[in-house]
């Protein structure tokens, strides 16, 4: 799963996936798998995977929705792991509020909101991590911006852009 390997350190294991998510392990996952031998691994194309729930929630219900598939991650300079959005269909995963004006008037500059990954760390409040055993949590009322053709690749910095390389 890993494309490379960016740091390992105390039995720790910091990798790239071959989508480009740095993450420990390569997003494979031991926990709520059954078995001793079964791991659980990211969707071949995220974005994909949540188009095509999308398609089926909307073909079941007539309603279309925004689906994002998110997963767990940790965060350099941060104790805690937070979902991150690691799929999306239907919503812009960045809301780019620059040249925009706050409340003062001053000309916001570098605002851009991970929208996706602050829905998926609110989601994930309600899915949990351990026994819960809830795998869909349903935010409504937050006024996204629709997108047919955004990725979740859009949240990943390009290397040029990467301080701590």
């Amino acid at each position: 799963e890993a494309k490379s390997i960016r740091r390992m350190a105390d039995g720790k294991i910091i990798t790239e996936t071959r989508h480009g998510f740095v993450c420990a392990n390569s997003g494979v996952d031991k926990s709520n798998v059954p078995g001793e031998r079964c791991v659980a691994l990211l969707p071949e194309d995220p974005d994909a995977s949540a188009a095509k729930i999308r398609r089926e929630i909307k073909r079941l219900t007539g309603c279309d929705v925004a689906v994002i598939i998110s997963d767990t991650h940790g965060r350099p300079l941060r104790e805690g792991e937070i979902n991150v959005a690691v799929g999306v269909s239907g919503l812009k995963p960045i809301r780019d509020r620059r040249g925009e004006k706050d409340l003062f008037g001053y000309v916001l500059r570098v605002k851009q909101t991970a929208v996706a990954d602050e829905l998926s760390s609110a989601a994930e409040l309600v899915i949990g991590q351990t026994d819960e055993g809830v795998p869909v949590a349903i935010i409504r009322g937050y006024k996204y911006i629709k997108s047919e053709d955004a990725k979740a690749t859009e949240l990943i910095r390009p290397r040029e852009k990467d301080l701590f390389l």
